[in-house]
């Protein structure tokens, strides 16, 4: 597992229910993420999650997988699949708001 450093932002969120199911049926995509699949795999989603900007890659990178196979969701009119786009629709702003708008924020290097 990764041990955040002084300057790293957690994105702290709550995932329950259908969506947390759904996400849970996963994990094994992310077996080489640092921990991350023990991770969401022993989320209860009673309190809100701390995910860093490495864990919300992984994340996203795996839900846009996922969401685009075939084989997982072939209804994309299936309540699995809607609330696991919702879900990543969800985890994608906040990567934007968390994480964009600082990287336009440093500092220009004077030559």
């Amino acid at each position: 597992m990764m041990k955040p450093g002084k300057r790293d932002i957690p994105v702290k969120c709550k995932i329950s229910g259908r969506q947390l199911e759904e996400l849970q049926k996963h994990t094994w995509f992310m077996s080489e993420a640092y921990g991350l699949d023990t991770k969401i795999g022993n989320y209860k989603g009673v309190r809100p999650i701390s995910l860093y900007q490495w864990d919300l890659d992984c994340l996203l990178g795996v839900l846009e997988m996922v969401l685009d196979n075939e084989k997982e969701y072939p209804e994309k009119q299936d309540e699995g699949y809607l609330q696991l786009y919702a879900l990543y629709q969800f985890l994608k702003q906040e990567y934007q708001e968390t994480y964009e708008p600082a990287i336009n924020r440093l500092p220009l290097r004077k030559r």
